[in-house]
């Protein structure tokens, strides 16, 4: 008998092995590899084999025409934020996110929105949901109008044909992990069937100036379900992040080939849907009377200044290790300013647990906070309320002196216009404003403010 030939795929990277892996040597997934039929063997023999004549001919860059990118808005203030100054027509986007985030419910509606003011035909593409089902959610959010188009198909073939027929500016498909091609025989969502199907849309995209928004599941890791090659060929990557039980919803950029992916996008749940967040330091911060615990810092998201509110809880351990829990900091930045608090003002932490809370739901990725977790840690510790129109700017370093941040006239144009009347900060800037500057560049300095 003749011996059977074998093949293993894994399911994130495209990874090929004779034999089943329980974790992948190109990616690291556990248990992602899935044994191929003979049919998708020999598919996959033939597209290997195929000898392709060279016709394409290199051009000198500089004979290579300039194009300005066509871009239209969303009619979503903090989409275009995000998305460097608007939709651009010809590009695909990813946009990921847990289950109930919001990402239906947005691209729904900035659909309605494009197609009812600019008068163009957008596509909808849902192989999940029924059509009524769609037009329901589409009643509530109020963007029903005649040149919104809804297709409930999940064969590649048939869409393209309708993206080939119906000159449309815009199509969302929902979600690339429901849709396959007949060419190939694997299941809806496997690493074949993505990554053909990603690969059509984007030459639709291309070829026909489509605008194109795709929507990824995500697995439990938080990363987009399917091969890491979805990421690469899209032109831009987003991902919601918020908690289901609250309003709050933020929408970042981790690549974007058309702008910056410093930019990030503030949405409030409501019963019309995802709005923009109109003056979105209001939804991390609210002006309260002096508590011990308490204190305010700015941090800047791209072009976007957020005041915010640190909280900080020191009590008594005396059940064995102390605890150190933060949400919205980070817990490894959080042991290391607790171990500089010990060796440089003698506080001794290591007997109490220590928690840290940044409201709002929005995450610290920059050092800039620092300076305002110490002075809310301080605070908790001695009982002692701190200035409620006071906040602190600086990144502290392991010797404990305090550093410079960027952009800290932007950051004390933003306090300003919240009332505030004192910013301890490294160094005072150049330009003068209504608000007071004192320096402190060591971390001792803040006792001061006690």
């Amino acid at each position: 008998m003749a011996k059977k030939h074998t093949l293993f795929e894994c399911q994130h990277c495209g990874f090929e092995s004779s034999k089943w892996l329980g974790k992948c040597t190109n990616c690291g997934a556990w248990e992602s590899f899935v044994e191929l039929s003979a049919t998708q063997i020999q598919a996959l023999k033939t597209i290997q084999n195929t000898k392709h004549t060279p016709t394409a001919k290199a051009t000198p860059i500089t004979d290579v025409a300039f194009q300005t990118l066509q871009t239209f808005t969303s009619y979503e203030e903090e989409l275009d934020i995000v998305l460097g100054g608007g939709i651009v027509s010809g590009g695909l986007y990813l946009v990921g996110g847990s289950p109930g985030v919001g990402k239906s419910t947005l691209l729904l509606k900035i659909s309605g929105s494009i197609s009812q003011n600019t008068h163009n035909k957008v596509l909808y593409v849902s192989g999940e949901e029924s059509p009524s089902q769609i037009k329901q959610r589409a009643q509530r959010l109020g963007c029903v109008n005649e040149n919104l188009y809804l297709l409930n198909e999940i064969d590649m073939h048939q869409i393209r044909s309708n993206l080939l027929q119906g000159d449309y500016t815009m199509c969302v498909i929902d979600s690339i992990q429901t849709l396959y091609s007949p060419d190939i025989s694997s299941a809806p969502g496997s690493v074949s069937q993505v990554r053909e199907i990603t690969f059509a849309l984007m030459r639709l995209a291309k070829e026909q100036n489509i605008a194109i928004f795709i929507i990824g599941h995500i697995t439990k890791e938080g990363s987009i379900a399917g091969p890491r090659v979805l990421e690469h060929m899209v032109d831009c990557v987003l991902y919601f992040e918020g908690d289901p039980s609250r309003d709050l919803r933020i929408l970042r950029g981790f690549k974007n080939r058309f702008g910056s992916t410093s930019e990030i996008g503030i949405f409030e749940l409501k019963e019309q849907g995802l709005i923009s967040a109109k003056n979105a330091s209001k939804l991390f911060f609210s002006q309260k009377p002096s508590q011990a615990g308490s204190a305010i810092s700015v941090l800047l998201e791209g072009s976007r200044a957020l005041v915010i509110e640190i909280q900080a809880l020191v009590s008594e351990n005396t059940f064995g290790n102390p605890k150190r829990s933060s949400t919205g900091f980070d817990n490894n930045r959080l042991t290391m300013l607790l171990a500089l608090l010990e060796r440089k003002i003698e506080i001794p932490l290591n007997r109490y647990d220590v928690f840290i809370n940044v409201t709002g739901g929005i995450k610290i990725n920059e050092t800039s906070a620092d300076l305002a977790v110490i002075a809310a840690i301080i605070s908790s510790f001695r009982n002692r309320p701190l200035n409620n129109k006071t906040a602190f700017l600086g990144e502290v370093s392991l010797i404990g002196d305090i550093r410079e941040v960027h952009n800290i006239d932007l950051r004390l144009k933003e306090l300003e216009s919240y009332g505030f009347q004192k910013v301890i900060l490294p160094k005072k800037p150049e330009s003068k404003g209504n608000i007071k500057c004192f320096e402190a560049d060591d971390v001792q300095k803040i006792l001061e403010w006690m």
